[in-house]
């Protein structure tokens, strides 16, 4: 769990700090909102290249080698003397986050009880909640206080903390993959995979491209003080494990009618952002309710990949997580878009109600292709 904690507080840390890291750099938002761009891209590159290469390592060293990378990016990220090595060490950072995440998935999820699936994802997700709920606010407020390189030197430091406690308790286990590398990649060839991992990508950028932007949607649009934001981080993230384990627990009743469920309420819930996003009371509640969303609809998409992959679950995960960055990548162009060249910050908040609402256009083909058969049958 350590391990998926300090991964992804590297990976939202940055939203905290943005405005320190355009301000230091001398560089506008949207090119530091980049940052997430080019970690979101390592990700992708990742997903499936570092996992075909590595599918027949064993898991322990194939772990201990994606955590030492990790190390090493961020220590790059901390003392990166310049805006363009700080972008290549955020991609690095980002290379191996999607292998690490699906062989931790797909080796949880291959010891669930049957019907359990879902949540088991939940379970490994926690990690993931906690460097949201305590990772991000934390990172956030040493970046305030001490400058933006103390934020990275600590990711690096909880990421050797988690490479100790792998060398020391994690035991030797067999590769993950053991047939052909064309054996795997056949599995993309599915039509039902390939729609869920567009649904990943299509249902995530909606409320990536807000998160991306929060810190400024929050003290510009909403008024918040600059020292707030840590407090208003811990709120999306209490939220996120809300809608962790209520994701999990609704997905293994009903996959695809509570996930598209979940993007409807999404859609609505965005759109009402940005009605009451200058009124401070409604944005803290609102915060709430789109960090229990975010990660409301995160079990259910997995899970979906997961129970159409067949036999190359690892891969299709990778590759899923890659999706999910496709969304980030493209979230962090859109939204410096939309505020130096388009209607302005305040309206991220409608134009992610607009491409969630694509994401439930996704879902919602996908419920039909599933009921079309059982019809016939």
């Amino acid at each position: 769990m350590l391990v998926v904690f300090s991964l992804t507080t590297g990976e939202f840390v940055i939203v905290g700090i943005v405005p320190d890291v355009a301000a230091d750099l001398s560089v506008s938002i949207p090119a530091a909102g980049a940052l997430v761009t080019a970690y979101a891209i390592g990700m992708i590159v990742g997903g499936p290249v570092v996992t075909v290469l590595t599918a027949r390592l064993g898991r322990k060293p194939l772990i201990v080698g994606l955590v030492a990378v990790s190390v090493l990016a961020n220590l790059g990220s901390a003392v990166a003397p310049n805006y363009a090595v700080l972008l290549v060490a955020r991609f690095a950072a980002g290379l191996i986050v999607a292998t690490f995440f699906a062989v931790a998935v797909a080796t949880a999820v291959s010891m669930a009880p049957a019907g359990k699936q879902a949540s088991t994802v939940a379970k490994v997700a926690l990690g993931m909640n906690l460097g949201i709920i305590l990772g991000t606010p934390i990172g956030t407020l040493i970046g305030q206080n001490l400058g933006w390189r103390a934020t990275f030197t600590t990711v690096a430091a909880f990421s050797v903390a988690a490479l100790l406690l792998v060398l020391r308790f994690v035991p030797a286990q067999p590769a993950v993959a053991t047939g052909s590398v064309l054996g795997e990649l056949r599995v993309f060839a599915n039509r039902d995979v390939q729609l869920a991992i567009v649904l990943t990508a299509v249902g995530n950028v909606g409320i990536m491209t807000v998160f991306t932007y929060i810190t400024p949607l929050l003290t510009d649009v909403s008024g918040f003080a600059a020292g707030s934001v840590p407090a208003l981080l811990l709120v999306y993230g209490a939220g996120a494990v809300a809608g962790n384990f209520l994701g999990g627990w609704l997905s293994d009743k009903a996959l695809m009618p509570s996930l598209t469920g979940l993007l409807a309420v999404l859609t609505a819930v965005l759109a009402l952002f940005w009605l009451v996003s200058g009124v401070q009371v409604a944005a803290v509640v609102m915060t709430f309710v789109i960090g229990v969303l975010a990660f409301a609809i995160i079990p259910g998409m997995q899970t979906r990949v997961l129970s159409t992959a067949g036999a190359a679950p690892t891969l299709a995960v990778a590759v899923n997580a890659s999706g999910f960055q496709v969304a980030a990548a493209f979230a962090g162009w859109l939204g410096g878009e939309v505020i130096s060249g388009g209607p302005g910050l305040r309206s991220i908040y409608l134009v992610g109600a607009l491409l969630t609402a694509a994401g439930l256009a996704v879902a919602l083909y996908s419920l039909r292709r599933d009921r079309v058969p059982a019809a016939r049958a």
